[in-house]
């Protein structure tokens, strides 16, 4: 198989399984217990004619899908016949005009919720990912360089430590320390701080994203640290790391040219799957530290029952991933040749 091949048929791979993840996350959230008209509302006073206006608005007054009575949670007995008149229709054809629906809750696009929140997680979590990519994978290649040392111990105490902890733990503990130590502790900037200069707004979300972005890094680094060092250190005893140090090439030498290339492939995989669940992964964090994030959108929205914004959030993090997945695969392939052959 040539790299074009390889190339297409992960493609068509991904483009598959998005497509499955568009019909799954109709489905997903129609299953969930409660109406969504009550709980968006949380109104006691909501008077019937107000909630059937609010259904037939959001078009929840619509059978799910054609002619299946049991799946219609709004109307039982009102069963169409005609396909396009149903909500799993009109959710394709928003999705494809590039649609997301409005929010039950706010009344808002969905991609305008998203938007503003999606932007909050990246600047955090992608703060966090790069310290954690970069000490893990650094710490990784110093422990198995100095393996079987106190060094190599204490390195692997340290990341099986960090990998293991909670993250809504690890990130309580840091809160009552950064609590007693000056540090902000919740929401993304101070209130009121909109009327101050760029520079001191930039310097004030700085400060509120350092007890959240350790706690990321943490996490992280422990997983990024154990699986470099041992990547690395099955590379290190190939047989022709062996015949380099035999050439009388220098420590630095065979890790840089012979060893990490290799050793790096695992390291790939995890960053691609990781950095497609960032999204996703700040949802404990974001819950403790009040960030106003896609974590925050999702805790909200299952209150809620706000099945579009549960819909954007889910279809937003499947497309992530899968997509992370596929650059995983392609770089894969660069960095080994041999995995087109399969």
């Amino acid at each position: 198989m040539n790299r074009y091949q390889f190339l297409w048929k992960k493609i068509a791979w991904a483009l598959f399984t998005i497509l499955f993840v568009v019909v799954l996350n109709f489905f997903l959230f129609r299953i969930l217990p409660g109406d969504p008209v009550r709980s968006g509302t949380r109104d006691p006073r909501l008077k019937k004619d107000a909630q059937e206006a609010l259904r037939i608005r959001f078009g929840l007054d619509k059978p799910v899908i054609p002619c299946f009575e049991t799946l219609n949670p709004i109307k039982p007995g009102d069963c169409a016949v005609n396909p396009f008149e149903t909500q799993f229709f009109l959710y394709l054809r928003n999705l494809t005009q590039g649609e997301l629906g409005y929010s039950f809750h706010t009344n808002r696009p969905v991609a305008d919720v998203l938007g503003e929140r999606l932007w909050n997680t990246i600047l955090l979590i992608g703060a966090g990912q790069l310290l954690s990519i970069v000490i893990g994978v650094l710490f990784g290649m110093f422990a198995a360089w100095k393996a079987r040392t106190s060094i190599d111990y204490g390195a692997l105490i340290t990341g099986l430590v960090a990998w293991s902890l909670p993250t809504f733990w690890l990130g309580i503990i840091l809160l009552f320390w950064g609590s007693n130590n000056g540090f902000p502790i919740g929401g993304k900037a101070t209130p009121g701080i909109s009327s101050f200069p760029f520079l001191y707004q930039a310097g004030d979300v700085f400060k509120h994203m350092i007890l959240p972005t350790i706690t990321y890094t943490i996490v992280y680094m422990g997983e990024y640290l154990l699986v470099m060092r041992s990547s690395l250190l099955d590379v290190l005893a190939e047989d022709y790391i062996l015949t380099a140090k035999a050439k009388g090439l220098t420590t630095f030498q065979i890790l840089k040219d012979h060893a990490l290339k290799n050793a790096m492939l695992p390291i790939v995989t995890i960053i691609a799957i990781n950095l497609g669940f960032t999204v996703a992964g700040a949802i404990q964090i974001e819950s403790v530290y009040s960030w106003p994030g896609l974590g925050g959108a999702v805790y909200e929205a299952l209150e809620r029952r706000d099945y579009p914004v549960l819909q954007g959030v889910f279809l937003l993090i499947a497309v992530s991933v899968v997509l992370a997945n596929l650059i995983a695969d392609l770089t894969y392939s660069f960095l080994d040749p041999r995995v087109q052959a399969d």
